[in-house]
């Protein structure tokens, strides 16, 4: 190994170092971050973006029986909490099954408005069914900042 390849070795090896060290933390707290963030659009009427189809979403699943307004603020106090919980790491597995729960939630446009999520199912996404979708990721990260709750750590 000559010398080039050390030095990119070793400031590889501090690369990798700094993000176990750090990783999770950005990760709760991004996640604290959009969040609060989403979550806090809905508090103000039309700056969401996913306003209409969540109102019409849980408007279906509780049978109509909650107005609109009152759907919109549960929603974004609901996710303003997920972020809070995240960003402050304050009651975490609560705040989890919170998250959990709101991405079960957030799928069920894509079964119940197929036609509002789909271009062309299964293929093609609305720019709605996009923002469903990518909620993957965010599912994927919950699963990881629950895999340390109780002091797990995690391996390859």
């Amino acid at each position: 190994m000559n010398v080039k390849e050390k030095k990119f070795d070793k400031a590889e090896e501090a690369i990798i170092q700094w993000m176990a060290r750090n990783g999770i933390r950005l990760l709760r707290i991004s996640i604290g971050i959009v969040f609060l963030w989403f979550g806090g659009l809905k508090f103000f009427e039309g700056l969401s973006p996913a306003e209409d189809i969540a109102i019409k979403t849980i408007d279906t699943l509780t049978f109509h029986l909650l107005p609109a307004k009152v759907i919109i603020y549960l929603l974004a106090t609901w996710e303003t909490l997920i972020g809070l919980g995240m960003l402050f790491n304050k009651y975490t597995r609560v705040t989890l099954l919170l998250l959990f729960l709101q991405m079960i939630g957030t799928f069920t446009p894509l079964f119940l408005f197929p036609s509002e999520t789909f271009n062309v199912f299964p293929i093609s996404l609305t720019l709605e069914g996009q923002y469903i979708i990518k909620n993957i990721v965010i599912i994927s990260a919950g699963i990881v900042l629950g895999a340390t709750v109780r002091g797990g750590k995690l391996t390859l």
